[in-house]
């Protein structure tokens, strides 16, 4: 599978071009258009209880897409539900990444996704948990809200992120999970901050510059006072 970016980074439409007879897993929902021949099946892929982990513990659909190209090749148009950027990633045995929720919209088949424990701050509020965990060969394609900042970490270097601006990172790297501010509870509520990563590199962090979550809450409380 190869990808081909276009209309970033508002409005951004990947189109993934396979080989003939070449299968890729999409998100249910976010192919926008593919080329004739073409098929389509959708299923729980890994079966039922796969299918209940990845939509109820990591916020995708329960069915997934599987969409294959016949003999001379042909391509499928993918996109993610909010405005934003996209970005194929290049997935190796070595490397495995932890996508967070809503981040994957695609990927090749020589790469598998998996429900995977990403941290203890959708418990309190914050918006890590569960993910997918991406592993194997290939390419993974992820959408985001906003456009996407890659930042890779030397040896030892540190960074703070808020935990609604994470879409992906190696798994790797050494992280923690924390309040942004310490202390009592008040005062993370005067700051407006939730919990944020601190990552320690080597390793590679993705990053979304708007909070699908924060913009969630913003809608909501402007709809219900007008």
């Amino acid at each position: 599978m190869k990808v081909q970016l276009r209309h970033n980074p508002a409005s951004t439409v990947a189109r993934c071009f396979l080989s003939g007879g070449e299968p890729m897993r999409v998100e249910s929902g976010a192919m926008v258009a593919h080329s004739a021949g073409v098929t389509l099946q959708a299923k729980a892929e890994g079966g039922i209880l796969a299918g209940l982990k990845r939509s109820v513990l990591s916020g995708e659909s329960f069915f997934v897409s599987t969409f294959t190209a016949p003999p001379q090749g042909g391509w499928v148009d993918v996109a993610p539900a909010l405005p934003g950027d996209m970005l194929n990633l290049q997935i190796t045995q070595d490397r495995p990444f932890f996508i967070s929720r809503g981040g994957w919209i695609a990927n090749s088949h020589g790469v598998q996704v998996e429900s995977k424990w990403g941290g203890f701050a959708n418990l309190f509020g914050g918006e890590g948990g569960f993910g997918l965990r991406a592993h194997g060969d290939g390419e993974i394609v992820v959408g985001v809200f906003g456009a996407i900042d890659v930042i890779d970490l030397q040896p030892g270097e540190p960074i703070t992120i808020d935990t609604g601006h994470v879409v992906a990172y190696d798994l790797a790297m050494n992280f923690t999970i924390r309040r942004a501010v310490s202390g009592r509870s008040i005062q993370s509520l005067k700051s407006g901050e939730g919990f944020v990563f601190d990552f320690v590199g080597p390793g590679r962090v993705l990053l979304q510059t708007r909070n699908p979550g924060a913009f969630l809450s913003w809608a909501s409380t402007g709809a219900s006072s007008s």
